[in-house]
């Protein structure tokens, strides 16, 4: 589980992204042991604080929890999981149709596009 970074957002807000990403995507399964924080920031290239950081808040979202003696797992809500897969496709959807009106498309247009029907 690595990435690319973007000079745009604070290091720790992509790493919450993309782990987030694995975990709606079914990369990262329910009730799946993470690896630990080192591991992490090792295969990530980042600083253990960073990766730390990152895991908290995805605690903080309930999207995965700790076992005291145990480690990180991913959440077993499902619902939860759904909740925030259902967001983060809006928001996808919502760029897409932002970025196809800057190209001068309408909604109806862009989603002619998506169906091939581009003529």
């Amino acid at each position: 589980m690595s990435f690319t970074l973007d000079n745009k957002l604070p290091i720790y807000l992509q790493l919450v992204n993309e782990i987030k990403i694995n975990i709606i995507s079914g990369k990262l399964k329910a009730g799946e042991r993470i690896p630990s924080v080192r591991e992490l920031a090792l295969q990530n290239q980042v600083n253990p604080n960073t990766m730390q950081k990152a895991l908290a808040e995805l605690e903080e979202l309930g999207l995965i929890y700790t076992e005291r003696t145990n480690g990180k797992f991913v959440t077993t809500d499902n619902d939860l999981i759904k909740k925030y897969k259902k967001e983060y496709a809006s928001l996808l959807a919502q760029n897409f149709f932002k970025d196809m009106e800057n190209l001068g498309f309408n909604k109806e247009k862009a989603i002619d596009y998506l169906k091939g029907e581009n003529k």
